[in-house]
């Protein structure tokens, strides 16, 4: 389900207004009740008025009817939203396509924990957009260069992106070129844990993103967990995680390196430097668990490449 399906499930006045949009370029709807309907277009907040026009000034904007907003909700999750859940525990459900439905509204709480949410009325579609390519340039960076194709090995590797600059785009990518095989290597098994559903987008257990042959996926499956599980029963040759953090990730990740597994990753930061100076995440810079360094800059395209470093944080 490509990014105009996405479009053709909105209510009919939402997707009036947003058929008009550049769809390559579109990468949030956001829906709020009785608040303007926004968009983050080619990487901007943008307003949207009542005739599908992009604006900065607000005064333009046409507001979301909260009846309008019921009615998405319905029509995303094909009028059966208690189907999703489980998701809806952590704020969002995946429809066929790997597009990510955010919700905010009403948090239903048992025994201390999220059960649910109702009354739901907040929407962030977030439109995927696969870029198949986009890993090229730093493929030859991630395997060693000084032995034949298929004795290479590749580096532990870590992607530091702000947000909103394509870093589980270049991680999904990765993941597949590095399973289907490619120049510099043949393919190779990899694990992946889709914590949030965002790399494969797997819908009904099936990634709707092209993440390769080789490639087996644990969906909506907590990072620590899901690393040692992908060791213990699957066998990976690399282990493929998004978003790192948590004091349970990096022991999990200790474990995979242990293992003898290759490691990606991806982590919020602008520099190699910040990240050294986070309190869990330092460890790992310090001790130079990662041989390569991968920094993203926004610019014109997701995932675009700004610096690759060594694991002395040497530029290459």
């Amino acid at each position: 389900m490509g990014a105009e399906v996405v479009i053709r499930s909105f209510p009919a006045k939402l997707r009036e207004m947003l058929e008009p949009l550049k769809i390559s370029h579109l990468e949030e709807v956001r829906l709020r009740a009785d608040q303007p309907l926004m968009v983050v277009w080619n990487g901007k907040d943008y307003f949207v008025t009542d005739q599908g026009q992009l604006s900065m000034d607000q005064s333009q904007s046409w507001k979301v009817p909260e009846s309008l907003l019921r009615e998405a909700v319905e029509a995303f999750s094909s009028h059966s939203l208690y189907a999703y859940e489980e998701e809806l525990r952590q704020g969002f459900f995946t429809i066929q396509g790997g597009h990510r439905i955010g919700v905010a509204g009403k948090v239903v709480l048992e025994h201390g924990a999220v059960k649910t949410m109702k009354y739901l009325s907040f929407l962030n579609v977030r439109i995927a957009h696969e870029i198949r390519g986009c890993a090229d340039g730093i493929l030859p960076y991630i395997y060693e260069a000084d032995r034949c194709e298929a004795n290479r090995e590749i580096f532990h590797t870590l992607l530091i992106s702000p947000p909103r600059c394509g870093k589980t785009t270049l991680l999904r990518d990765l993941i597949r070129q590095i399973s289907n095989g490619n120049a510099f290597h043949p393919g190779m098994t990899v694990g992946v844990v889709d914590e949030r559903s965002e790399i494969g987008a797997c819908y009904h257990g099936i990634p709707q993103n092209d993440l390769g042959i080789r490639s087996d996926v644990l969906d909506d499956c907590p990072k620590h967990l899901g690393m040692m599980m992908l060791i213990r029963t699957m066998s990976p040759k690399v282990v493929a995680v998004d978003e790192i953090g948590s004091r349970e990730d990096l022991e999990a990740m200790e474990y995979v390196m242990n293992c003898g597994c290759k490691l990606l990753a991806t982590v919020h930061g602008n520099s190699l430097e910040e990240i050294r100076r986070k309190p869990v995440l330092g460890r790992m810079v310090e001790e130079a668990w990662f041989g390569r360094y991968v920094i993203l800059e926004r610019s014109g395209t997701p995932g675009h490449v700004a610096v690759v470093l060594d694991g002395q944080g040497r530029r290459l």
